[in-house]
């Protein structure tokens, strides 16, 4: 029996062993280890990577959510329409700015927030809530439908903010998730494809004012130090993760490109299996494929079959965040989002790290083809 991870970061450290260790005792040398020159030239190479004129590292792609909403002046008395099927963070960054999330439903193909179903929130709730922004959530790597999201946001006078924090290098009709809203947040927990070794995060825009208030906003609101300027937050990208960062954001379209290739192989192999629906990427999109999800009815046993063979999957994510215990009274109570508690039922994620082996797939495709003919005898 072969084992398969859903994540093995130990076989790209391998990789890159070398280069990450000169990175960090470059760090431990300077005694510099907040902030600084190397988070500063990691904040250049990836405003130059998006191509965006202000990237600015802070402590978490979910501090990267907040201070986003703080930045734009969104808090109490506010709404924000985010969709209900995604990670926590989106909503909940939301809720600790003071603001009110209004849950959307998601397009069935994409997973991604549903334009129609914006307008339909707009049109239902104008006038009763104070909506400032859409936080469209690239997710698993695709790109949301920027064009009709930022078509209604200037429609409505409202800011976007881009959760790409599942998307680095993600394209849509040529532009990068993250270059599109007014504000982009990125994440760098270490299992996305651009990942530090512990937690870090990002805030991406191409406001000159907006990225000095998102500046001082990670440092308490200061500036100059000790000035504070505004209420901010402890959050700042430390050196040697930024350090490590540099290393890595070099490989990441190498990365990108061999994601893309094990999805390719991924849908080739599981062509023949009809019970499964594979990964939509729309024409003119890039996905980077941070997650490879399929649906599938009978999930449960699914699951537990590919456990027996050693495969392990991930539900990404079982409960949309509309009937999270936690969500439970806001203004969704009188929304029926089928799409997100429909699909919340039947994705599940299978391994897709760029180091996966092609025999790995080979074996998940024959695993997968045993569970059919089992289940249909």
């Amino acid at each position: 029996m072969m084992k398969i991870p859903m994540y093995d970061l130990s076989r790209q450290y391998v990789l890159i062993k070398r280069e990450i260790k000169e990175a960090i005792d470059r760090v431990l040398r300077s005694g510099k280890f907040i902030l600084g020159e190397e988070v500063e030239q990691f904040e250049n190479e990836v405003s130059t990577f998006l191509g965006v004129k202000h990237a600015i590292g802070v402590a978490s792609g979910t501090d990267a959510l907040y201070l986003a909403l703080k930045a734009l002046g969104i808090g109490r008395g506010d709404a924000v329409i985010v969709p209900a099927f995604t990670f926590f963070a989106t909503a909940g960054a939301v809720i600790n700015a003071g603001a009110l999330p209004i849950f959307a439903d998601i397009d069935p193909r994409t997973f991604n927030i549903s334009a129609s179903d914006i307008e339909k929130i707009l049109n239902t709730y104008k006038g009763t809530y104070k909506i400032r922004a859409i936080i469209p959530v690239h997710l698993y790597g695709l790109m949301a439908d920027m064009d009709e999201i930022i078509a209604i946001a200037k429609k409505n006078n409202l800011y976007v903010i881009e959760d790409a924090a599942q998307a680095i290098g993600a394209e849509y009709k040529g532009h990068k998730a993250g270059s599109l809203g007014d504000i982009g947040c990125l994440s760098f927990f270490p299992t996305k494809n651009l990942g530090a070794y512990g937690d870090g995060g990002m805030v991406t825009t191409n406001d000159d004012n907006l990225a000095e208030r998102l500046q001082m906003l990670r440092v308490h609101g200061a500036k100059p130090k000790y000035y504070h300027q505004l209420v901010g937050i402890n959050s700042r990208l430390d050196a040697i993760q930024a350090a490590i960062l540099r290393v890595k954001l070099k490989y990441l379209p190498e990365w990108i490109e061999k994601r893309r290739s094990n999805a390719d192989r991924y849908n080739r192999l599981f062509a023949e299996f009809k019970s499964l629906l594979l990964p939509y990427q729309p024409p003119k999109y890039k996905h980077v494929f941070h997650q490879y999800t399929i649906q599938i009815k009978n999930r449960n046993a699914f699951r537990e079959f590919l456990r027996k063979k050693g495969v392990e999957t991930e539900i990404y994510y079982p409960i949309p965040l509309n009937i999270q215990p936690c969500f439970q009274g806001l203004v969704n109570k009188r929304r029926t989002l089928k799409v997100s508690e429909y699909i919340s039922k039947r994705v599940i994620s299978l391994p897709i790290y760029s180091e996966l082996k092609e025999e790995e797939q080979i074996y998940l495709y024959k695993s997968i083809k045993e569970f059919f003919i089992n289940t249909e005898n």
